[in-house]
């Protein structure tokens, strides 16, 4: 296996480069390598400049990512396979189109850098230089420490903004947009918007959100925003709507959690005229009240679908609308068309009692023992009295009435929305949602997010937009590839692997040619909506 190694000389401080060939060594047993120098490496482009010749194969090629002259003109042989495909995605989704059109000076640094995210993933962001040198990539030359934090610093709100725009018109405005908020932990506590909060990965780290928007049929994100560590997801939506206002999107349907389910999120979604598809708690006295009067009938076998394996029903009622009219000094309040979705499911209920019955054990013997926790004192008071004798110590007695109602719930989940659309199609939306998290889980491990590295609010904001930008990369191959049953075979990074090891060959004078392909790797592109570029 070929390698490109580099060492210093201490004493000139000349960096050389060497081809690092491994083999197995039979005698010694163990693997070996033998290197044969390439060049010296140019301290201001970072360029190999050869040295006698010996940056040719056998075949007189230049090695990949190598330039070599001929007659006074460059020769390059790069690796190009996995680009071309970016290439390709980037021009069918329009986005290389919208960056030119946003940041007519500096877009083809911020495709080349996005790329390098998604092809090197884990690797840090100082490692460019080298994969530079080896790619074909619409920079098509090195971009170093300094020139990506310049870079970040000039990415502006106004140039996102604007390619949130044109991204977002690029889509359907009928379908469902999944809005939802992750945390991002740094190890700067410089930044302003990087505050101690509750985080879902338990990291003892300051930490910022992201709040991300993705289509529920394309797939495919278009708009986020960041957000203080420690701001609690059910106060965003008011911002959010704005900016969606501002940013000119109109028919808009939102598909979220049961933490944005407070009622002043639910006015403001009226008000702002969106159409919206909603999880909602249970304990909720107003969701409750209209499940109660169908039951006992709730389990009918002309209410089960066989696909889902669960019960449904659905209650039309009226949401009561209120706002606040401060120009005129009064409350607007009217009733607003809501519909409920309920669904019961046997074997979530039956574990919601098991975990319940658990909770019980432990909160007793606590009480008994003793040894209460702070934390569970409203659980003790809502599910015990308790009583203490000389003779028999401390002894808990449940509350049936307290503990009935409780499990009189267990295995319904309702959906609430204001959309007129049937149950199941409901939930087959809602459950669709997954693709937010699926995004997060994309842009955390495969674009290293998970921990911020920067220290300026300029550099980390730029640093997030590319990313961004990486992400619609991912999530367009991750959805061809989950439709073409491509996931069985291939993970992410090895169907980028398997396509990156083509190479191409450019000369002064000449088209570009491409190496050599196999099927297989014809058949990549063909299922990923490309076309493969054509070969030698």
């Amino acid at each position: 296996m070929a390698a490109i190694v580099y060492q210093t000389d201490k004493r000139s401080g000349i960096t050389y480069a060497y081809q690092s060939v491994s083999y197995w060594d039979k005698e010694k047993k163990q693997s070996r390598a033998r290197r044969t120098l390439i060049g010296r490496v140019d301290k201001e482009t970072g360029e190999i400049v050869p040295t006698d010749g010996r940056n040719r194969n056998a075949k007189g090629d230049a090695m990949p990512g190598k330039a070599v002259s001929k007659g006074g003109a460059k020769v390059q042989r790069s690796f190009y396979g996995a680009t071309y495909l970016l290439d390709a995605i980037g021009e069918n989704l329009g986005i290389t189109l919208d960056l030119k059109q946003c940041f007519p000076n500096t877009y083809k640094q911020i495709v080349s850098i996005a790329y390098y995210l998604i092809l090197e993933d884990t690797k840090p962001l100082y490692r460019f230089e080298k994969w530079g040198l080896l790619h074909k990539h619409p920079y098509g030359t090195t971009i170093t420490s300094q020139r990506s934090s310049e870079l970040f610093a000039s990415i502006t709100e106004e140039n996102k903004q604007q390619f949130f725009t044109l991204q977002g018109k690029r889509w359907l405005e009928n379908e469902f947009w999944a809005y939802d908020i992750t945390t991002i932990s740094s190890y700067s506590e410089t930044l302003k918007q990087v505050q101690y909060g509750h985080n879902k990965e338990h990291d003892r780290l300051p930490q910022l959100n992201l709040a991300l928007v993705f289509g529920q049929e394309s797939n495919l994100p278009f708009y986020y925003r960041k957000l203080p560590g420690n701001i609690l997801d059910s106060k965003t939506i008011r911002r959010f709507l704005e900016e969606l206002d501002i940013l000119g999107y109109s028919r808009v349907k939102l598909v979220m959690d049961r933490g944005f389910s407070t009622k002043e999120n639910i006015n403001r979604l009226f008000q702002s005229h969106v159409k919206f598809l909603m999880a909602t708690k249970m304990s909720l006295v107003y969701i409750r009240e209209h499940l109660d009067p169908i039951y006992d009938t709730f389990r009918s076998f002309e209410y089960y679908n066989d696909d889902h394996e669960l019960y449904y029903r659905t209650v039309r009622t009226t949401w009561n609308y209120t706002q606040h009219r401060p120009n005129k000094g009064d409350t607007l309040e009217e009733p607003r068309r809501l519909y409920i979705h309920y669904y019961y499911n046997i074997d979530q209920a039956a574990e919601d009692e098991k975990d319940f019955d658990r909770q019980l054990i432990t909160l007793k013997q606590e009480l008994e023992s003793g040894n209460r926790e702070p934390e569970h004192q409203k659980l003790y008071e809502k599910y015990f009295t308790v009583k203490t004798t000389p003779v028999r110590g401390t002894k808990a007695q449940v509350r049936e009435e307290a503990i009935a109602i409780v499990r009189r719930y267990y295995g319904f989940f309702a959906l609430i929305t204001n959309e007129t659309m049937d149950a199941v199609t409901a939930l087959e939306l809602y459950r669709n949602k997954d693709v937010v998290e699926k995004a997060f889980g994309n842009a955390k491990e495969r674009l290293n997010m998970r921990r911020t590295l920067v220290s300026s609010e300029q550099s980390l904001d730029g640093k997030l937009f590319v990313m961004f930008v990486a992400l619609i990369y991912i999530s367009y191959i991750k959805k061809q590839m989950q439709v073409m049953g491509l996931l069985k075979e291939y993970t992410l990074p090895s169907l980028l692997d398997k396509l990156d090891v083509i190479e191409c060959f450019e000369e002064p004078g000449r088209a570009l040619r491409v190496g050599e392909m196999t099927e297989k790797q014809e058949d990549l592109y063909h299922a990923l909506g490309v076309k493969p570029p054509a070969s030698l």
